[in-house]
């Protein structure tokens, strides 16, 4: 199986990473978590990079590309620790393109080329990391239409969303709705998180929604599996960052006179991070070309993969602060930093434990072993 890059994606790849080298430094980075976690100017860059119409087709005004190139997208993004949160853009695109109708289509997806920013909204209280615990409800309002009651919590960038995708169950089963920024019942209340993204709480309070499909589970399933995909290339762009930063560091911090890096045990950790770097970006492809097999081998696959990713993520990030010593741990140096937004990607749609019996539940009663 061949896995190199095609000339397109790799000048697609070499374009983001200028923008994030020379529009995104870690100065600017760190002025945006200070201001609440989201930058609409940083939002209109990304989107004259035409990268929120990334996966929208060129019909609907977008580039038309596919899961590979938002994978390679977001890798490079994951590297300078991007805060604003693209990837919900690209989820936004591929579930309408799966489920919605095709006027739906045509009525949503230009406007994500455009730029408006549309977030998934499903997080709820007491849910666990269980996507079809549902608490919403969709209810008629005696005019043809819906109104959603509920709340949904940290909502990634709620509160500069244009609209939101939120599951809610109508008739005793989950379907997925569109709910419009501005519509009656609606309240928002954002937050800074703990990697300096921003979140918000979704009060819905008789809020009009319009039907994206019926087939809630099915949309959720791949949301969450499409999700854990662009996570995966993500925190496969911080580590690199993260492990690039510690063998800087022991490069150039001396003690006894030499430089900490000829220490044998150092290298030794650094060659442990480089392995668990490796791992986890073996997975995250893994994830990626599973998004097109059958809904069982996709969502094992993709559990298997947040489980590989989960575990790189917390050895990466504790190994690297540990090597930096005290400096790892203050705000003005980058490397703490991410290690925040890795911790913040291993808790997102699902973590490490709970992806770890999601494969213990789908294994076969051999467990893969043939006599």
């Amino acid at each position: 199986m061949d896995f190199d890059f095609s000339d397109e994606q790799l000048q697609l790849r070499d374009a983001v990473q200028r923008w994030a080298e020379r529009g995104y430094p870690f100065e600017r980075r760190r002025a945006i978590a200070a201001a609440g976690g989201f930058d609409a100017g940083v939002w209109r860059e990304l989107t004259d990079l035409g990268l929120p119409g990334l996966t929208v087709p060129e019909v609907h005004g977008g580039m038309g590309l596919g899961p590979v190139e938002a994978m390679v997208v977001h890798e490079a993004l994951g590297a300078a620790l991007l805060l604003e949160p693209l990837a919900h853009a690209h989820l936004a695109s591929t579930v309408l393109q799966r489920h919605a109708s095709a006027a739906a289509q045509a009525a949503w997806l230009p406007r994500l080329a455009a730029g408006e920013l549309v977030v998934l909204a499903h997080v709820e209280a007491q849910a666990r990391h269980r996507w079809d615990r549902c608490h919403t409800e969709a209810r008629h309002d005696g005019q043809g239409g819906a109104r959603l009651y509920g709340v949904k919590h940290v909502v990634p960038a709620g509160d500069h969303a244009a609209a939101w995708l939120v599951p809610a169950v109508h008739e005793g089963t989950l379907a997925l709705w569109w709910v419009e920024r501005g519509a009656p019942g609606v309240r928002m209340q954002g937050y800074p998180l703990q990697d300096g993204s921003r979140g918000a709480d979704l009060v819905l309070d008789g809020a009009p929604a319009t039907l994206v499909t019926r087939a809630g589970e099915a949309a959720l399933a791949w949301l969450m599996d499409a999700g854990i995909a662009l996570l995966a290339a993500e925190a496969v762009g911080v580590m690199d960052r993260t492990l690039a930063l510690t063998v800087q560091y022991l490069q150039t911090r001396k003690q006894f006179g030499v430089p900490i890096g000829s220490f044998q045990a150092l290298r030794h950790r650094v060659a442990d991070m480089k392995m668990q770097l490796e791992l986890a970006r073996s997975m995250a492809y893994y994830a990626t070309l599973k998004l097109g097999a059958p809904e069982p081998q996709r969502r094992q696959a993709l559990a298997r993969a947040k489980v590989q990713l989960g575990q790189s993520m917390r050895y990466v990030g504790q190994q690297a602060v540990q090597l930096h010593g005290g400096i790892g741990v203050t705000d003005e140096y980058l490397v703490g930093h991410c290690f925040k937004r890795l911790t913040q990607l291993e808790l997102t749609f699902g973590d490490t434990l709970h992806h770890l019996g999601e494969v213990a539940a789908r294994m076969t009663d051999a467990a893969g072993v043939t006599a």
